[in-house]
């Protein structure tokens, strides 16, 4: 899969502790991005270190942020913490508008989260189901 592709897809079936924030403005995601890092370093599996971490980090505020900025409220996140890696997944109310990454935009004017994402994660992808969109990434 091409980092700028995402398709529609259920996302990798995980069990593990669950941890959820309900956002309704971007304001809120340091508050929501210091408790994920407590989180992962008292609860998270054995063999998370600092850059999977980091990387869980920057993905759950990218996909948060753009749940905010593009999708409709309420925005609702979790993260699960598997064994075998961590699932972020970010969902929100407008189902008919996909993850996009911009194309042909000059870098200084953003829109490059999505790329990001994918170069960090191991999987991702999104979905649409009972009125909800679903953006997913995998991290181990």
């Amino acid at each position: 899969m091409d980092a700028q592709d995402w398709v529609q897809q259920p996302p990798p079936d995980l069990r593990g502790a669950i941890w959820h924030w309900e956002l309704d403005s971007v304001a809120q995601l340091p508050r929501a991005r210091a408790e994920l890092r407590q989180l992962l370093r008292t609860s998270a599996p054995a063999e998370a270190d600092d850059a999977l971490e980091e990387r869980v980090l920057l993905t759950f505020e990218e996909l948060a942020s753009n749940g905010l900025r593009h999708g409709g409220k309420p925005v609702q996140a979790r993260v699960v913490a598997a064994e075998n890696g961590l699932l972020i997944e970010v969902s929100d109310a407008v189902t008919e508008r996909p993850p996009t990454p911009a194309v042909g935009r000059d870098p200084a004017l953003g829109g490059l989260g999505l790329y990001l994402v994918a170069g960090l994660t191991a999987a991702h992808g999104w979905l649409a189901t009972a009125g909800r969109k679903s953006v997913w990434a995998y991290c181990r």
